[in-house]
């Protein structure tokens, strides 16, 4: 078949006598195309031009033409609407013949395209035109399936694959340098203007976002949280972006969007508003899947500090701390119970529940509620039990004042500064011993090579200084692990020490305070209740260093 070039394509000439067809001019253009701006000739303006101008040529081949175009959707996606629009109106045999500028215009997917040209144009009779590749499966059918055809799509695939892998380089550094790339700034934020990588404070979204922080901390429900907003005419994130125009997605198309439980939770799980920049949460399964999966959470790109942040890292961790509770409230109830999700039975391992009204609530074990057989009840009264947490973090917080006068004398004591001084004289000289040993095994295997000695009696020596050296290493490792416990001791900011010590002058127990404190509370059949504080760990560390220390003085002043 002859050719003639004509403006970089291959014009293709057909014989006098032919078929009429219905014709579908189908364009697409990548975001990536059009935010590199590098490559006019895919423009859907030039890929218009240049399916206009074969189509003025051979306008008397065609009975219908109509024209499919994706904008903005790349080639690996087939799951594109006019692309779609395209497939279904071939099936429904609409069209029967289609024509690109290229075959990437078509499909970037390997095996997709191979897909479409080979076997679903083939059974529905479509004919296919390629301009750029020169194919025309009528009349010439072989064309389709010429070398240059599967060769030509598996380069379009890789560029594809290329591309993405650059792009997820890109996005990568960026991360990790601490930019913000998502397209739209967090409920509270907007985009700096002088850099679009960078987050400020939009201050009066963000007090919404105080607002639920703070009802949320002090035992507001998330429903009531929506309840409110919505009573209250608060602009939900979109809404508040549309009434400001601001660029904003949403998928509601309602036109009052009411505030959800979900925009509620992930507000209240946005590490991003105490200053640090997560991201990478979610990603694209592949540059041909592009099915959105979530990020193991240890896989997230953080950095920390990077904006100003909205709520303060300590609520922040304490709401974290709230959400793994069990946070139902009672029908019609607005407020948490006071010690909801904390109560637990020893026995079964199962939750506490509440039960009753005004002075007679009780507690009851949840398995003994479901079945008498199960477990038995664990009741305890409210107000016994809120007397008896009151008592015991009181009893917490009087340990924690008194340890803090403690550990203040013993750091100021002059023992305690010349502490780290004598570790470190007992670490050189127990190092220079090590070195003297290793010398005489050096010696020894060279008097052994001399033939001072025999080879039996070469092993026996090495074999005891061996021995010698793992005694006096593990000594080392002992004096450094003191040093180091030594260096750093305890102070007064010490956790526990920290967080008993605030509610010095505790007369009234709080749900705040519960979840600040507390870790879990035990009912025990007979009414009974064990308490497991938070900071246990750091309590038994405060404790054995006040008890090392004070031995020490007492025995030096025995001597």
């Amino acid at each position: 078949m002859a050719r003639t070039k004509n403006r970089g394509m291959e014009t293709l000439h057909y014989p006098k006598t032919r078929k009429q067809w219905n014709l579908a001019e189908y364009v697409r253009i990548s975001k990536e195309d059009m935010n590199r701006g590098k490559d006019d000739s895919n423009s859907i303006v030039n890929q218009r031009k240049i399916l206009d101008s074969h189509y003025q040529e051979h306008m008397d081949d065609f009975i219908t033409r109509a024209t499919y175009c994706d904008d903005g959707f790349t080639g690996t996606d087939s799951n594109r609407e006019d692309f779609q629009n395209l497939i279904a109106d071939i099936m429904s045999k609409k069209i029967d013949c289609v024509i690109v500028k290229d075959l990437s215009r078509l499909s970037r997917n390997y095996a997709e395209a191979g897909s479409l040209i080979e076997n679903l144009f083939v059974r529905m009779n479509v004919r296919f035109i390629s301009l750029a590749e020169g194919v025309d499966s009528y009349p010439n059918p072989d064309s389709v399936s010429s070398i240059i055809v599967p060769i030509t799509n598996v380069m379009n695939d890789h560029y594809c694959y290329q591309i993405s892998k650059k792009i997820r380089q890109v996005f990568d550094i960026k991360r990790r340098n601490g930019d913000y790339i998502a397209p739209f700034a967090p409920h509270g934020y907007i985009k700096d203007p002088q850099d679009k990588h960078r987050l400020i404070v939009d201050e009066e979204a963000a007090e919404v976002v105080k607002s639920i922080f703070s009802m949320f901390i002090s035992g507001t429900s998330k429903h009531s949280i929506v309840v409110y907003l919505n009573d209250h005419g608060v602009l939900t994130p979109s809404a508040y972006k549309k009434s400001k125009g601001m660029v904003y997605k949403t998928n509601f198309s309602t036109d009052k969007p009411l505030w959800r439980t979900k925009v509620i939770d992930d507000i209240l799980i946005n590490r991003l508003y105490t200053g640090d920049m997560v991201q990478g949460r979610r990603r694209v399964k592949s540059y041909k899947v592009h099915e959105i999966e979530n990020v193991p959470e240890d896989e997230w790109v953080v950095v920390e500090d990077t904006h100003e942040a909205i709520i303060d890292k300590a609520l922040f961790a304490k709401v974290q701390e709230m959400l793994k509770r069990d946070t139902r409230t009672a029908p019609n109830k607005k407020q948490l119970h006071l010690f909801s999700g904390f109560l637990k039975c020893p026995d079964c391992g199962k939750a506490v529940n509440r039960g009753g009204s005004g002075a007679n609530v009780r507690y009851f074990c949840s398995t003994y509620k479901m079945s008498r057989t199960g477990c038995t009840m664990h009741s305890i009264k409210h107000n016994r039990l809120e007397a008896a947490v009151l008592y015991a973090i009181r009893q917490q917080v009087y340990l924690a004042v008194s340890y803090s006068d403690t550990v203040a004398q013993i750091n100021l004591a002059p023992q305690r500064k010349s502490l780290s001084a004598r570790l470190e004289v007992m670490i050189a000289d127990k190092e220079r011993e090590l070195a003297k040993i290793n010398r005489y095994k050096q010696a020894v295997y060279e008097d052994w090579k001399d033939g001072e000695i025999t080879q039996g009696e070469y092993r026996q020596m090495r074999e005891d200084y061996d021995k010698q050296a793992a005694t006096i290493s593990t000594v080392i490792d002992n004096l450094y692990a003191e040093r180091t416990k030594s260096e750093n001791g305890v102070d007064i900011e010490n956790p526990f020490l920290s967080a008993f010590r605030q509610f010095e002058n505790i007369d009234k127990l709080t749900r705040e305070i519960v979840i600040e404190l507390v870790d879990h509370i035990k009912i025990y059949e007979g009414g009974d209740i064990s308490i497991r504080f938070k900071f246990a760990d750091e309590y038994r560390r405060v404790a054995e260093y006040i008890e090392a220390n004070t031995q020490t003085d007492t025995q030096r002043a025995a001597v």
